[in-house]
């Protein structure tokens, strides 16, 4: 049975919520990691088989957004496509997904990823159908409705994260020195040019005229000095702030897989091996924990 390798991925710069890139529709930025991965393989459009591209926030995109992701990158009408929703992890299921059927026999070309612009998740106005016959509404946003709240509870996902925190005795400085260094990290590799060849740069169009992004924009606008005094977003006296925490941002990714054997035929150098892959689930409420309680497989 043949291995499984990547020949070649592709992302478009990170933009922060509201910022460089909220004019640009999410398929247009899965569309834009979707064409430059196929391109740096050196393979026709043709060749993919089948696209499988994480979505957490598909409301408003219209219909199929993998599928416009697909045709707006120039691959045939011929090429199967599906949008896979598994909040955080959506493209990396998605490449699991393309694993599996690389591995079964099913496709010997994939396009796997995910795309995001949490800037134009819209606001749902639920019972509208049926009638507001009385009183106030309520309108609801989609990114926290679908994405950031659990669905059962309605409790913002962070707050279950500062419990885990509290629970493991992680402190304010322990967690604000980490996202310091991390920070000084990216803005390293940004301005010395180390993350140039993974990054397709977006150009977004406005009155102005053009302008062409091509850096992650969150690392360069952070105010390391002020890290420490931000305010607990989930709680009093808690350890997650904003700057801590993960961002909300727009943006998305592209990986172009194939068997080993249809990479050899075409000649064509793969970068990574996919070995094995593995998936766990627990309470929505220990969700920071799950990746540790399992391991992959062969």
């Amino acid at each position: 049975m043949s291995d499984i390798v990547i020949v070649s991925g592709a992302r478009t710069p990170m933009g922060g919520f509201q910022g460089s890139l909220a004019s640009v529709p999410a398929v247009e930025l899965g569309a834009a990691a979707i064409r430059e991965a196929v391109k740096r393989a050196g393979i026709e459009p043709a060749d993919v088989q089948e696209v499988i591209m994480g979505c957490v926030l598909p409301a408003g995109l219209k219909q199929g957004p993998a599928r416009q992701a697909s045709l707006n990158a120039g691959l045939p009408s011929a090429t199967g496509c599906t949008t896979i929703n598994k909040l955080c992890g959506s493209g990396m299921k998605a490449v699991m997904m393309a694993f599996d059927s690389l591995k079964a026999g099913s496709n010997q070309v994939m396009i796997a990823g995910g795309m995001e612009s949490m800037s134009n998740a819209p606001y749902v106005l639920e019972k509208a159908r049926t009638g507001l016959r009385m009183g106030h509404g309520e309108i609801k946003d989609h990114m926290f409705l679908d994405g950031l709240e659990d669905a059962r509870t309605g409790r913002l996902m962070g707050s279950f994260a500062q419990e885990t925190a509290d629970q493991y005795g992680i402190t304010r400085e322990e967690m604000d020195a980490y996202a310091i260094e991390s920070l000084r990290r990216a803005q390293a590799a940004i301005k010395d040019g180390s993350l140039d060849a993974e990054i397709v740069p977006v150009t977004v169009t406005s009155r102005k005229g053009e302008v062409v992004v091509k850096d992650d924009e969150q690392p360069l606008t952070a105010n390391l000095d002020k890290i420490p005094a931000l305010k607990p977003a989930f709680k009093k006296d808690g350890t997650i702030t904003a700057a801590n925490a993960s961002s909300i941002s727009d943006g998305a990714s592209a990986l172009l897989l194939m068997t080993a054997d249809e990479a050899a035929k075409r000649g064509l150098k793969p970068l990574a091996k996919v070995v094995a892959h593995a998936t766990q689930s627990q309470d929505p409420s220990e969700f920071t924990l799950a990746p540790s309680a399992r391991w992959a497989t062969c």
